[in-house]
């Protein structure tokens, strides 16, 4: 635990592409331990030093138009224990690389002189640039992974996971990132907790109301079929998926209706999609029980019954794995009758 005489050193990087709330909200929360007084003794009233960094001294604006509040630029700050990219927003379907080169430069010497990396949503994209991840697992928000893939195809993603913290050659974390646009709750958390302790972490996420996203991104990730791959073949057969997961054995009627062997198809759909015959009927599967869950109030085991299981226990199981969620609990949290 840090002195308060000492505090953390803390940067938010801001960019023009930077979303304001996220940035906002880190800066805000790491500030607001005065507030916590009332309810927990004991915790330091000022644990971190949170400054905004910008690219260079020019006034910016964030990508919604906010004015992002930047105190210095980057290059004025030659120190700082955490260097934070928070979330930004992709203009377009893919990720220019090279547009911060400074602000790469200035992560990679941070890292040299020991400063802890961190990403917030799609800041991961900036902090990769870096090189740092190669042959390293990241996460970000499902919807960025296939931009993420194309940039960086030498780091492994887990688009599943809600925090990742990875660690140097000494066994250290040196890098932690957080997918999701929401998720700088949990890697707000995460530092409170390691710099300050699990009490203070635990107090501040109940005073915020702040929620840690145990589950990951399982439970929000959509499945969304890629159609535009070049096998015409494989691309038919997924629309004829698309109508008929729901019957007795659909991977064989596929077959049958392919001309080709299983065997060959398999090969094929696996090269195409990036997953087997019986994943991506799975996928489609739990796609409609998701959907069924959160606008129907369908029994369970009707719901699993309907999409092609009568296994329902399995179908439960399936869901769960595949989720991280019970079907019972998916429908607590994301049922539209939660929704006042």
């Amino acid at each position: 635990m840090n002195s308060p005489q000492l505090p953390t050193q803390v940067t938010l990087v801001a960019t023009p592409d930077t979303q304001v709330a996220p940035l906002s909200g880190l800066y805000e929360t790491l500030n607001s331990f005065p507030l916590l007084g009332g309810l927990e003794e004991d915790l330091p009233q000022h644990p971190f030093d949170v400054q905004i960094a910008a690219p260079s001294r020019s006034d910016y604006f964030g990508a919604s138009g906010l004015p992002l509040g930047a105190h210095r630029a980057c290059d004025d700050i030659e120190h700082t224990d955490i260097a934070i990219v928070p979330l930004m927003m992709v203009d377009g379907p893919d990720w220019v690389r090279g547009r911060y080169p400074q602000v790469v430069d200035w992560l990679c010497r941070q890292h040299d002189q020991g400063a802890l990396l961190a990403s917030a949503c799609t800041g991961v994209l900036l902090l990769a640039e870096t090189g740092l991840l190669k042959g390293r697992e990241a996460t970000i928000h499902w919807a960025f992974a296939p931009t993420f893939h194309r940039n960086f195809p030498d780091v492994r993603l887990r688009t599943e996971e809600a925090l990742i913290a990875v660690r140097d050659e000494d066994g250290d974390e040196d890098i932690v990132m957080t997918g999701g646009v929401m998720s700088w709750h949990d890697l707000a958390l995460y530092l409170i907790a390691r710099y300050v302790g699990p009490v203070a972490a635990q107090a501040m996420a109940r005073m915020l109301m702040l929620e840690w996203h145990g589950a990951g991104q399982a439970p929000y990730i959509e499945f969304t079929p890629e159609l535009g791959h070049g096998d015409g073949l494989v691309a038919e057969r997924q629309r004829w998926l698309e109508r008929h997961y729901m019957i007795a054995n659909p991977v064989e009627e596929m077959t049958t209706g392919s001309g080709l062997s299983r065997r060959t198809l398999e090969r094929r759909f696996r090269k195409a999609t990036g997953r087997s015959p019986i994943s991506y009927v799975q996928q489609l599967r739990i796609r409609e029980s998701r959907r069924l869950l959160e606008r129907t109030t369908m029994p369970i085991d009707e719901i699993g019954f309907v999409v092609g299981y009568e296994n329902t226990a399995f179908f439960r199981r399936l869901f769960q794995r595949t989720t991280r969620l019970h079907p019972g609990s998916y429908r607590r949290k994301f049922g539209v009758g939660q929704v006042r």
